[in-house]
This record gives C-alpha cells, structure tokens and sequence, in this order.
C-alpha cells in the first residue's frame, strides 16, 4: 500500500490543478469601501475658480461622482470624454487630484475638458489610500448620505456609462 501513496498524491494534485484551471475565474474586485460612508476629508482647490473638496459636501442629498484623476495618467485622458458624456447626461462629478500641480491640472482640463464641479488637490494621495483606490482614475458612486454606492476602477468606458448612469438614479 506505501507504494502506490505517491502515485495517489499526484493524482490528486493533478486532479485539483485541473478542478481550478477548470472552473471560471472570478474577476470582479470587490469593494471595501461600498455601502460605507465617505471618510471624513477636506481638499483644497487645485484650480483657481474652482472650489475644493470635502466629504461634508457629499451630504447634500443630491448623488454625484467622485473622480479620482491626475493630469500624467494616461487612462484619465482617455476616460475624459466619457466623463463629458456622463455630465451632458446630468451626472454631477468632483475630483480629487493626486499627486498633482495646479498648472498640470489646469492644462489637462484645457486640453481634455473639464466635467468637474469641484477639484481638490490630494498632494499625497491621503484620500485616494483611505478610499482604498488601487490607483487612478477610478471613479466612485456616492448617494446623497455620502455613502459610497459603487466604486468603478480604472477608466470609464462607453459600455460602463449606463451602469454608472443607473448607480446613480438608485442612489436617490
């Protein structure tokens, strides 16, 4: 009987190296941060004529996005246009600007337009860490308690407005 245990041992590892080569991957990433409040924050403005940022102003009642951006990330360039859809489209969106200065803000919004209502500066990446943001942009659903909704990662598509668009009409 001793003789065939290895032979059963690599059965059995082959057997479960099949089972999970096999099965589909889940790849969602889930969110922490989802159906939790926005963590107390304040950010000041980035952009003259524009004000800052403050979860306080996340508890008016009215559900908006939260945009986390920089003017080097390539991903936020290609999500602006989509970022002017969702707006033309009535969504209200603020920013908060990592690791980022002001004249670079300022040209990327020139450059890319600009859909945000608000940007705060987060010249340490302090709020993009708290939110659990793996990196930008990434973009997150905040309903009018300041509770988050959804967070979506990495840059926004055509195909992701209407999910977006719904998160937003659910968070009423």
């Amino acid at each position: 009987m001793k003789l065939w245990l290895p032979l059963i041992g690599f059965l059995a590892l082959v057997a479960v190296a099949i089972w999970g080569l096999a099965r589909p991957a889940d790849r969602a990433v889930r969110s922490a941060m989802v159906g939790k409040p926005l963590p107390d924050f304040t950010l000041a403005p980035v952009v003259a004529g524009k004000p800052g940022l403050s979860s306080a102003a996340f508890r008016d009642g009215k559900p908006r996005l939260l945009n986390v951006f920089a003017s080097w990330c390539v991903p936020c360039a290609a999500e602006a246009p989509q970022l002017g859809k969702l707006k033309a489209l009535g969504a209200r969106i603020e920013a908060a600007a990592i690791r980022d200065k002001p004249e670079d803000v300022r040209a990327f919004l020139t450059r890319y337009g600009d859909p945000f209502a608000a940007i705060g500066g987060d010249p340490e990446s302090a709020l993009q860490l708290t939110l659990g943001s793996s990196g930008v942009p990434e973009t997150f659903v905040v309903d009018g308690k300041g509770r988050i909704v959804l967070q979506h990662i990495g840059d926004i598509r055509d195909e992701h407005i209407p999910v977006i668009i719904a998160a937003l009409e659910r968070a009423k």
